[in-house]
């Protein structure tokens, strides 16, 4: 059974790494890995499936090289592209079994979605910081993620791995249970995470269960569904690919880091706000930004002059076009968002900045 299973992972990363050893260890027919990401020193710690020599290459060929190395009799499918409402049905279609590797609200969306309207079975992994949990989603037999949460949150309510920070092994070991509930649903045997959400604390060292049950509303696996195609959440911050700057924003203007740095160049009037975490200032800084954190920026409104030029900029532009709003809203008059925040920062004009 496992000689004949084709399994997809999606994401080369933290979670994709050890789903993807043990997998193909295991023995397992055809293994399809879908990245689009590059080989970053940060990775490092956490992403096994690369090493220092890696970096800078690509996510998915270096993961290639890996699995061959463990097992010459896998058949590899390589997907380097991301994955979209566009492409999601025609890849996944082929696979049974899909573990989800990713990393953010928009592709986690749109696996979930994916697999429920194709029939597929989703194997869910999700991390963050010390603590991190499982499931898998089986309709109909059990619930879908969207049972679990309907509906994704608020761009740039919730950092993602890099900017929130994770153990390196966290994910180790919950990349370690997708891939045995990938190999127990394969083989038909044990008491799979259908119906059950699988909590894990590393700092106490605890596994805590929940029983998850299907929602007779929700609005993909309910009786009375509302989405019935893909959709894309494009206006998560960190979903595009790194090195492209965010998408135009109606009604917040944006300025590129070239002409941000042509201000700064200038030394104009204006204050320039960086709106990410303190450790991420610590990591990487734009020269001239004050920090001000959008969790905190609205009780700090008043550090603000209404009436000059705020330029804001996040780590690739979704918290600072929320913080954009904010100020607009509060009637602040002249408010404006980098596009592609530091990281495009990094590439286009300092490199030294480091990227995380």
């Amino acid at each position: 059974k496992i000689a004949r299973s084709r399994l997809l992972i999606v994401g080369a990363g933290g979670l994709g790494s050890p789903a993807a050893l043990y997998l193909a260890a295991a023995g397992v027919g055809t293994l399809g890995l879908i990245d689009f990401d590059v080989v970053d020193a940060s990775n490092l710690q956490r992403q096994l499936l690369h090493g220092t020599p890696d970096v800078g290459r690509s996510k998915l060929a270096s993961a290639m090289d890996t699995l061959k190395r463990i097992n010459p009799n896998v058949k590899l499918v390589p997907y380097e592209t991301m994955l979209t409402s566009d492409n999601a049905f025609e890849i996944l279609r082929d696979y049974s079994i899909v573990a989800d590797g990713t990393d953010n609200f928009a592709t986690r969306y749109l696996v979930n979605d994916a697999c429920v309207l194709l029939g597929k079975t989703n194997v869910y992994g999700s991390i963050f910081r010390f603590e991190g949990q499982s499931s898998v989603f089986k309709v109909p037999d059990g619930p879908c993620y969207r049972c679990l949460y309907p509906a994704p949150p608020p761009p740039g309510l919730v950092p993602s791995c890099a900017e929130g920070g994770v153990l390196g092994v966290l994910p180790g070991i919950i990349g370690a249970v997708q891939a045995m509930e990938t190999i127990k649903l394969i083989l038909g045997q044990g008491d799979t995470l259908v119906g059950r959400l699988l909590l894990f604390d590393a700092l106490g060292m605890r596994y805590r269960e929940l029983k998850l049950r299907k929602d007779p509303d929700c609005p993909l696996c309910g009786a009375k569904r509302t989405i019935t195609k893909l959709v894309d959440y494009k206006e998560f911050c960190g979903v595009g690919r790194p090195d492209t700057a965010a998408p135009g924003i109606p009604g917040i203007k944006e300025i590129s880091v070239a002409d941000l740095k042509g201000l700064l160049d200038a030394k104009a009037d204006f204050d320039l706000i960086d709106v990410r975490e303190p450790f991420e200032h610590e990591i990487a800084r734009i020269p001239g930004a004050r920090l001000m954190p959008l969790g905190t920026l609205e009780k700090r409104l008043s550090e603000l002059e209404p009436k000059r030029r705020i330029v804001i900029h996040c780590k690739s532009g979704g918290r600072s076009r929320k913080a954009c709003e904010l100020l607009a809203s509060k009637g602040f008059s002249d408010v404006t968002n980098v596009a592609g925040g530091i990281l495009q920062w990094s590439q286009a004009i300092d490199p030294s900045v480091p990227r995380y």
